[in-house]
């Protein structure tokens, strides 16, 4: 018995017949990478708010790469709907790679200068950690020192959070670039 789909639709929410994962996947790459930035921003402001560990300028930065790619993800999709999706698609997801290749880079400096490998930027040596109180304090007027970032606040397996951000953008970026060379699969006739 072959499985047949009726609508594209259809075909969307499970695997096509002789469709690996990996094919499913390459075909709803912008869902995914837009899941992706949103997950890795999440978890960037669990860590904040429930970790109470402020972002330093460079972790900020990085969250602005996701920003920008899960924009650009979310209007891959919406233009997945349109006529133009033959022509918008390849350059999108390439532009998506490149977005979560810009972001490795810069988890890549941050994490180096945690290390000391080369110094930080100027504007992020001011070496205090802000706390709830300093930020009620800012909105009245005070001024805080903001985090350093040549100071790793949180380790896991010897990897900073910067560091596991690119080693989670280094492979985002790898799957896009896979996704935008990869063909996609046909829509089956009704």
């Amino acid at each position: 018995m072959t499985i047949e789909h009726t609508s594209e639709a259809g075909a969307a929410g499970a695997l096509a017949p002789n469709r690996s994962p990996i094919g499913w996947a390459a075909d709803h790459w912008p869902l995914l990478a837009f899941i992706a930035c949103a997950a890795m921003l999440g978890a960037a402001h669990a860590f904040e708010t429930f970790g109470k560990l402020a972002p330093c300028l460079l972790c900020l930065k990085q969250r602005e790469a996701y920003w920008v790619t899960g924009a650009v993800a979310l209007v891959t999709i919406l233009l997945s709907r349109t006529a133009w999706v033959d022509k918008v698609r390849r350059p999108l997801i390439l532009l998506i790679g490149l977005g979560f290749l810009y972001g490795a880079g810069l988890a890549v400096y941050h994490a180096g200068a945690e290390w000391k490998w080369w110094p930080g930027p100027a504007a992020c040596a001011a070496g205090g950690a802000a706390s709830a109180d300093d930020l009620v304090a800012m909105l009245k007027g005070a001024k805080i020192a903001a985090p350093s970032c040549d100071k790793a606040v949180w380790i896991f397996l010897g990897l900073s959070m910067a560091g596991w951000n690119a080693l989670i953008s280094l492979g985002l970026a790898a799957a896009s670039f896979f996704a935008c060379l990869r063909p996609q699969a046909a829509p089956k006739a009704a």
